[in-house]
C-alpha cells in the first residue's frame, strides 16, 4: 500500500527560487518518513502548465534536495504567507483552480476582518484592545485623547513591518512621540512632532483602509524593551486543538516590536513573566486562562472560515495580569521555542501537522471531496444562521 503524500505548498522568496524555512521542511520530510508520510515541498510555480503534475523538492539524506516530477499531493499544507509581487497572485490563482482538492488549512482574512470576527463574541471582547480601521486622522486623534498611547498596524503586515507607535509626551503638551518599522522592518529615527504635525509626517504612510488604529498596552520591561508572548496552538493526531507552548518575546533595543526577524529575543515565559508580575499564583492563572483562550480563538476562527491546522496568537498581558491579542498568525514560525532551549517542545511543533495530516487521511481522504465541501460550506451556513440569529 502507498504512502500518503502530502504537499507543503510555500512561496519562493525571490527569482533565484529562495526559501524561508528549508531546514523546517528538511526536518518534516525526515519526520514524516518515519511515520509512514511521504512529503515534499511545493510553489504554485512549480506547477506543469498542464495541470497535472508537480516540479517538486524532494530531500533524500544521501543526496539532499532534488526536484522530481510527481503527482498532486493527497493532502495539502499551505504555509504561504502575503507577498506583494506575481508569485503571490499565482498562489490566488492556485487556490481558485485547486480549491477542491484536500487541504490541512484554509487562509484568514485580514487583521481587520479577524478583530471584527471574534468581536462578535462576548467573552473574546475583554481580550481585545479597541480598534478601528483608519479613515482620516481624526480616528487617531480621537484615540489619542482616550489612551496616552496608540499603535497603527497594516491590516496585512507581518514580521513588524510598517508599525508606528505614537505616545503622548507626558511633560510637553499636544506632543507625541512617533516611533516604530519601515516596510522593510528597519528602525525609523524616532521623532517628537507637535499633535498638529502628526497628519503631516503620517501622510507618506497611504494609510487609509489599510491600517489599524488600536489603544496601546504599556509592556515595557524595566530595561526599556518591550515585549510580548508568543501562543502555538496546534491540532493533534486526533483531530483536537491544544497548546503547543507558549514563549516570551523581548524586543531589540528602540523596537517598538518583539518580532525575532526584528531583532527581538527570545525568553521562556515563565522566566519573561516574573519580571513584570511578582504573584506566582496570579502568573499560574494567566497560563491557565491564556490557553483557553488560545484554544476556543482557534475554533471559532476554524468554524467561521474553514479548515485550520494551526494558529500563533500573540499576546500582551499588562501589569494586573489582563491578556489581550495582539494578533492572530496563521501561518507562525517554531524557531522561538528552539530558542529558548525547548526541545520538546519545538519537535512537537514541527511533528503535530504531520501527526494531523495522518489523522485527516485516515478519517477524510476517503470520503468524496464534493461531501467534505459540502458538509463545510453547510457547516459555515449553520454558523452564520446562528450568528444572525444572536445579532436580532
Amino acid at each position: 500500500m502507498s504512502s500518503p503524500v502530502l504537499g507543503i505548498m510555500t512561496l519562493y522568496l525571490n527569482e533565484h527560487r529562495a526559501l524561508e524555512e528549508r531546514s523546517i521542511y528538511r526536518r518534516m520530510i525526515l519526520e514524516g518518513r518515519k511515520r509512514g508520510l511521504d512529503i515534499y515541498v511545493f510553489t504554485p510555480a512549480d506547477v506543469h502548465p498542464g495541470g497535472k503534475q508537480i516540479e517538486a523538492m524532494v530531500f533524500h539524506e544521501e543526496k539532499g534536495w532534488s526536484r522530481e516530477w510527481r503527482s498532486f499531493p493527497d493532502l495539502i499544507f499551505d504555509r504561504c504567507r502575503i507577498q506583494r509581487n506575481r508569485r503571490f497572485q499565482q498562489l490566488l490563482a492556485f487556490r481558485e483552480k485547486y480549491g477542491h482538492l484536500l487541504f490541512l488549512n484554509r487562509p484568514l482574512r485580514n487583521k481587520w476582518t479577524i478583530h471584527q470576527t471574534l468581536s462578535e463574541k462576548a467573552n473574546f471582547r475583554e481580550h481585545l484592545p479597541e480598534t478601528v480601521l483608519f479613515q482620516d486622522m481624526s480616528d487617531v486623534n480621537r484615540m489619542l485623547k482616550a489612551s496616552s498611547l496608540v499603535y497603527l498596524k497594516p491590516i496585512n503586515g507581518t514580521g513588524g513591518r510598517g508599525i508606528l507607535r505614537v505616545e503622548r509626551s507626558s511633560s510637553e503638551a499636544n506632543t507625541v512621540l512617533v516611533q516604530g518599522r519601515d516596510q522593510k522592518r528597519r528602525i525609523i529615527t524616532p521623532r517628537k512632532v507637535h499633535l498638529s504635525r502628526l497628519g503631516a509626517l503620517l501622510q507618506h504612510w497611504n494609510m487609509k483602509d489599510k491600517y489599524l488604529v488600536q489603544k496601546g498596552i504599556q509592556l515595557q520591561l524595566p530595561n526599556g524593551r518591550v515585549h510580548d508572548y508568543r501562543m502555538l496552538v496546534q491540532k493533534n493526531g486526533e483531530g483536537q486543538w491544544e497548546l503547543t507552548g507558549c514563549a516570551g518575546r523581548m524586543g531589540a533595543e528602540k523596537s517598538v516590536t518583539s518580532n525575532l526577524h526584528g531583532g527581538g529575543q527570545a525568553v521562556a515565559m515563565n522566566r519573561l513573566m516574573k519580571q513584570w508580575i511578582a504573584d506566582e499564583e496570579l502568573r499560574a492563572e494567566i497560563n491557565t486562562t491564556a490557553e483557553k483562550f488560545g484554544i476556543d480563538v482557534a475554533s471559532f476562527l476554524e468554524d467561521t472560515y474553514g479548515d485550520l491546522c494551526e494558529l500563533a496568537l500573540d499576546l500582551a498581558i499588562d501589569k494586573s495580569g489582563g491578556i489581550y491579542l495582539l494578533e492572530v498568525n496563521p501561518k507562525p514560525a517554531r524557531e522561538v521555542f528552539a530558542r529558548i532551549g525547548e526541545r520538546d517542545m519545538y519537535y512537537k511543533a514541527i511533528t503535530q501537522p504531520l501527526e494531523y495530516a495522518l489523522w485527516v487521511y485516515r478519517n477524510r481522504a476517503s470520503r468524496p471531496v464534493k461531501q467534505i465541501r459540502t458538509t463545510r460550506l453547510a457547516s459555515n451556513r449553520t454558523s452564520a444562521l446562528k450568528k444572525a440569529r444572536k445579532k436580532r
